[in-house]
């Protein structure tokens, strides 16, 4: 019996021990007490972090960008962020020196644009348009050769060309003949004129421009002929010029003027003798322009001589 009674003992308190609110707040309340001094310890820690990388940022500005560089770290950074804007200046002044000096005026353009432009502007304003002019030349030269290879084979020797000391681009012109049945070609008979000399420059940009054109000798009156040996026909003008226009079409055009307009050899005493003036022709021809862009051109046909 009293064996009976101590077991029934030992359960109630097993019973009371393991039912006891108070026991399993005790251990909850050790477990949340304890995960707190584990939060306030990190805590800690990280604001100990914290405030040692904000030290570091003041300490090392340019490395913003790392959370905690080293001193090595820090100034390799920093070396290679000044390398790129040390090598630029650098770069722009080899090319500027392989490119050449320049003009004045490019290398004002360059100082205001600064280094990298000045470079751009100096290659720009000196390599750009030397290539242009080269191939202008090119063009031009190869046109004119071409041009006296077909006068040197015409088979009525209607022109001849010597050229100006030795210049492809300067033409003394031999007109030959005009209409045998004008008075134009009877006053060269009379007054053994065997050919009117006429003078052709070539611009750089020839053929795509017209020559200058004018009358050396003899003195012309009328004929479309003006001072200075000027000669008004709209072909020779930029509106009227065609790249496809040949010296040679050019002549024929010319000795047609002449006959339509009633051209002839001045035989007056003193003003026979005067020759003409390039000067005088320049003038006279830009005026004659001017006029006729205001108020046409009247230039005869081919058929018409």
């Amino acid at each position: 019996m009293a064996t009976l009674l101590r077991k029934i003992g030992l359960i109630r308190l097993h019973n009371r021990d393991t039912e006891d609110p108070k026991h399993h707040h005790n251990h909850r309340g050790g477990g949340q007490q304890s995960a707190s001094l584990r939060g306030k310890g990190g805590a800690k820690s990280g604001g100990h972090k914290q405030q040692q990388q904000l030290q570091q940022q003041q300490q090392h500005p340019g490395g913003a960008g790392d959370a905690s560089p080293g001193p090595g770290k820090g100034k390799g950074k920093r070396a290679a962020e000044l390398a790129p804007r040390d090598k630029a200046p650098a770069a722009a002044a080899a090319a500027a020196a392989a490119a050449g000096a320049g003009g004045p005026r490019e290398r004002a353009a360059g100082a205001r644009a600064g280094p990298g432009p000045a470079v751009a502007a100096a290659a720009g304003g000196s390599l750009v348009p030397a290539a242009r002019q080269q191939h202008c030349t090119q063009v031009r030269s190869r046109r004119l050769m071409k041009e006296l290879q077909d006068i040197a084979r015409l088979s009525d020797r209607f022109i001849s060309v010597e050229l100006v000391d030795e210049s492809l681009f300067d033409w003394n012109v031999k007109l030959h003949q005009v209409d045998k049945d004008s008075v134009l070609w009877q006053d060269m008979k009379e007054t053994n004129t065997e050919f009117i000399l006429l003078n052709l420059t070539f611009p750089d940009n020839f053929p795509f421009s017209p020559p200058f054109m004018r009358v050396l000798s003899p003195r012309l009156e009328n004929g479309y002929v003006l001072d200075g040996g000027a000669i008004c026909m709209e072909l020779l003008t930029p509106r009227g010029w065609s790249s496809a226009y040949t010296v040679e079409a050019v002549m024929r055009q010319f000795a047609a003027s002449l006959v339509k307009g009633q051209g002839r050899i001045c035989r007056k005493a003193g003003k026979s003798k005067k020759s003409f003036s390039r000067k005088e022709a320049e003038a006279t021809f830009k005026s004659l322009v001017k006029t006729h862009e205001k108020y046409g051109w009247v230039t005869p046909p081919v058929s018409d001589g």
